[in-house]
């Protein structure tokens, strides 16, 4: 008997209380970087137990440090571990397709700034709050039952399926290229991340460097003779932010962003000097995130990025004789538009996405540029697969109480498990039936 998208609905339906304790069990697992093997080892159990075959491996930079995409990385990949769970077909009819999501969160900050514990999931007004509830462990959520609606339905998807949970998202992206440097590839990606039931058509690229700076010590009785190298970093931050700024520019911009005036943010995340309150500080570091449009050199930022530095460096009197040392670690990542890919999977993956979604919510899929980065672009730039970033509504990400609205969640769960019945078709699951 066919399935119908009614039957696809009120399967996910079924399972939702389920869906909502999985994701609950997710958030409990503090995955920050280094510490992601606990929740890794949890996902590969369940989708053991469902039937997939299931791929765990340990991030190696020797392996994928000569890739396109690679960001530089200086911290120890010995707990990096990636899983794939892989649902093969018996028929192949249809169009392969990975199911991607990161497990890694950022850190919570100072936990009396929380409502509740940030990794005791709870549930108010239709809301569970926890740190990587949104960003984006409810987008794994969605994906596995996506699928799991299907298999009680006695039907699977008529093309291997990749569901992919990674590590290293949050800071390099280098999770999801080894994946790709592991064979995985498909016709089409679709990464389930936080973005209120739109499509991202378009998305900027990042870019992570620190600057490290020298200065003079001396006590503080003689200051004028020593060289402050913390308010040495004023100057520079100024002027990058000049750069950021002429960046920004109107004719700069790439044109899914042509009516953002701000799209490309610079920020200062860390900054650390000194020894000594009353020593002139002989040195400080401060990190740097940068923006860039898609289609724009990663290469050519950092040369930009180095020639503002140097050039504000040489103009104060110590640093010309000491300059700045820039270093790169992390994020490398260029921008990419979605928007920009009239391929024929590209632009018929987007069509029946805009048709799952009008089902599952009776609206029309909304598109939309963003000022941040996913995993997408590994797909769609070195691997020619087009990648659809859609998931939930989420709020407070990467802040206090960030939280998923647990309805948004059903939604994008259903309009995923109808657009894998749409772009994968399906078979009878004979493992179930």
């Amino acid at each position: 008997m066919e399935t119908t998208q009614l039957d696809i609905l009120r399967a996910v339906d079924a399972l939702f209380d389920q869906e909502t304790e999985f994701l609950a069990e997710l958030v409990r697992y503090p995955s920050l970087r280094g510490k992601e093997t606990p929740a890794q080892e949890f996902v590969a159990d369940v989708l053991s137990e469902r039937g997939f075959e299931v791929d765990s491996w340990n991030l190696d930079v020797d392996e994928i440090s000569g890739m396109p995409g690679f960001s530089p990385v200086h911290a120890a990949y010995d707990d990096a571990i990636n899983v794939v769970g892989t649902l093969r077909s018996d028929t192949r009819r249809g169009r392969t397709l990975i199911l991607n999501g990161h497990i890694d969160v950022v850190p919570p900050g100072p936990l009396e700034m929380w409502t509740h514990d940030p990794f005791t999931p709870t549930i108010d007004g239709g809301w569970m709050y926890g740190r990587g509830v949104g960003d984006m462990k409810a987008g794994l959520t969605t994906n596995l039952y996506a699928l799991e609606a299907l298999r009680t339905l006695g039907k699977r998807p008529a093309a291997d399926v990749f569901y992919q949970s990674v590590v290293e998202e949050e800071c390099t992206g280098n999770g999801a290229l080894a994946c790709l440097r592991r064979g995985y590839r498909a016709d089409a990606a679709l990464i389930s991340e936080p973005f209120s039931e739109s499509l991202v058509a378009a998305q900027v690229g990042v870019l992570w460097f620190q600057v490290r700076l020298k200065g003079r010590p001396t006590h503080v009785a003689y200051a004028g003779s020593g060289a402050n190298a913390i308010e040495a970093a004023i100057p520079l931050i100024a002027a990058l932010h000049e750069m950021e700024h002429d960046l920004n520019t109107a004719a700069r911009r790439h044109h899914a962003f042509a009516d953002d005036e701000h799209a490309l943010v610079l920020n200062i995340g860390k900054i650390h000097g000194g020894d000594w309150a009353s020593s002139v500080p002989a040195w400080c570091t401060f990190d740097v995130r940068m923006g860039l449009f898609p289609g724009q050199s990663v290469d050519e930022l950092r040369a930009r990025i180095e020639s503002v530095i140097h050039d504000a460096a040489r103009k104060q009197p110590f640093l010309a004789d000491n300059a700045p040392e820039i270093v790169y670690d992390g994020f490398a990542a260029e921008g990419y538009a979605l928007s920009d890919d009239t391929t024929a999977n590209a632009v018929s993956a987007q069509n029946l996405l805009k048709s799952a979604h009008r089902a599952a919510t009776g609206q029309s899929l909304r598109h939309t540029a963003i000022t941040a980065t996913t995993d997408a672009r590994f797909f769609g730039l070195y691997a020619g697969t087009p990648a659809l970033v859609y998931g939930p509504h989420a709020e407070a990400i990467h802040g206090f109480d960030e939280r998923v609205d647990l309805e948004s969640v059903r939604r994008v769960t259903h309009a995923t498990a109808l657009f894998i019945a749409s772009w994968c078709g399906l078979e009878d699951d004979k493992g179930h039936s």
